[in-house]
């Protein structure tokens, strides 16, 4: 028997921790799985954990520094940085700076963990380096070689794939009719209380003018926890101004999205990576315009994808559906499934696991639905030569990302001084803290005061700094 390869997953937030986790699945399909969460503002709560559903042999929170210790002192096969590009641009420098000359180092990999809207340049710049900067359809593998090589950077790196969470069984509708509704909201977009305001109204809306219907809000996170993007007004709070109160047949919901997908008639967003899932299972799928298509919103990239739809247009009975040779240059064709239309079918539909804050984990089936190909076939295959190939080489070269003291002599060093790093990637005086000889009540210790920290700062975002916004605006 092949010993099993040993991957690690570094990972910033809760969707990137899934992200890197269903990423290795595919790209080793046989592996011991060991999860590193890094530490800082977004590190996800066992209750977003329990949510995302995916499980590893061992996940423990690290600083950029501890993670470096770690991937010198134990044999990785495989990481998988599952990071904000500032993130990943100091791993790879320390990396480089651990194996300075050619030797037997993991293999290092990179990308994004859904819709790239917003600072493609900046962000792609931040990931040269790894071995593999994974791209989710074709039109990203496009957009990111065009970047690399328009800097005179190598290009090799760039790797076309999928999203590994596509997948789920195919949208079997009951008639013309939607009868659930699930309205994606997203934490930072759109930013303003006021535009969050107005698009929860207008789901109560349209659960009012369809009293047929269920609009399930569903939610990123609870108040106090943070995903990858801030979320300074959080719809729990909103719900609880709405005039009227929300009517009986709409309600705010969490849950893992695939399972809420399973018992979606149409999927409502502004921009969210949800679309593309939703998509993928030929499931109607509204972008929202009513707040405009602009790029803040990150609703520009759905140009050209057929689902670009008002609330207004919505109420009236509209359900949007994808443009195939959009869906195919994003990545996102259809699953194949039976005929549509089968009568009856929406009610053996499984209804989908939601919950009001209970904790669980994903069950292996449901976690195995994640992980299907898109469209039946494997986007993986390339990625995983590409991986097999690197593991059989005797040495790898050292990691030499695009971003050095010579290029960028005025935007690295503070990048990686921010992860406590020194401007050649060596972790700076007391950033890598020994495990050894700290007691168990000072870890403890060390933990709580972490904790409380981390909640305050949240406390900070949420409560307090809308409220200075707002004087500031009197």
């Amino acid at each position: 028997m092949p010993e099993r390869k040993r991957v690690a997953v570094l990972a910033d937030s809760d969707t990137r921790w899934k992200w890197g986790a269903l990423t290795a699945r595919r790209l080793v399909p046989d592996h011991q799985l060991t999860g590193f969460l890094l530490r800082g503002r977004a590190t996800p709560t066992a209750r977003q954990l329990g949510e995302v559903g995916v499980r590893a042999d061992r996940l423990s929170e690290v600083t950029c520094a501890e993670f470096l210790a770690e991937i010198e002192r134990e044999r990785y096969d495989v990481v998988v940085l599952a990071l904000v590009g500032g993130a990943v641009q100091a791993v790879l420098h320390g990396a480089r700076a651990l194996w300075p000359a050619p030797a037997r180092r993991p293999v290092l990999v990179t990308g994004y963990v859904g819709v790239v809207y917003e600072k493609l340049a900046d962000g792609l710049l931040l990931r040269h380096g790894a071995d593999l900067v994974l791209a989710n359809s074709r039109h990203d593998a496009q957009r990111f070689r065009a970047v690399y090589e328009g800097v005179g950077a190598d290009a090799a790196a760039v790797t076309e794939t999928a999203l590994p969470f596509l997948g789920g069984a195919p949208y079997e509708p009951v008639g013309s009719r939607a009868h659930t509704v699930v309205f994606a909201v997203q934490p930072s977009v759109p930013d303003s209380r006021a535009d969050r305001a107005y698009l929860l109204e207008r789901a109560a809306g349209h659960a009012r003018r369809h009293p047929d219907r269920e609009v399930l809000i569903k939610l990123r996170s609870k108040p106090g926890e943070h995903t990858t993007h801030l979320e300074e007004q959080p719809y729990q709070r909103l719900a609880e101004k709405v005039p009227g109160g929300l009517p009986p047949n709409c309600r705010l919901v969490y849950g893992n999205m695939g399972e809420v997908l399973d018992g979606t008639d149409l999927l409502v967003t502004v921009s969210s990576t949800a679309a593309l899932e939703s998509l993928h299972r030929s499931i109607p799928t509204a972008i929202l315009t009513d707040l405009g298509i602009r790029e803040a919103l990150g609703n520009h990239h759905f140009l050209g994808s057929g689902c670009l739809a008002s609330w207004d247009q919505l109420d009236s009975g509209l359900l949007p559906t994808g443009d195939p040779i959009w869906l195919a240059a994003q990545g996102v064709l259809p699953a194949p499934g039976p005929d549509r239309g089968t009568d009856g079918a929406a009610a053996n539909r499984p209804t989908g696991h939601l919950t009001d804050g209970a904790t669980g984990h994903l069950t292996d089936g449901a976690a195995g639905r994640a992980t299907d190909g898109a469209a039946g076939a494997d986007a993986y295959a390339v990625a995983r030569a590409k991986v097999a190939g690197l593991l059989a080489a005797t040495r790898l070269p050292s990691p030499a990302p695009y971003y050095t003291r010579t290029t960028a002599p005025g935007y690295l060093p503070g990048i990686l001084a921010r992860h406590h790093l020194a401007p050649d990637g060596t972790p700076l005086p007391g950033a890598a803290r020994p495990a050894a000889g700290e007691s168990r009540l000072r870890r403890r210790l060390r933990g709580h005061l972490r904790e409380a920290a981390r909640g305050a700062y949240r406390h900070g975002v949420q409560r307090v700094a809308p409220v200075i916004r707002r004087l500031g605006e009197l």
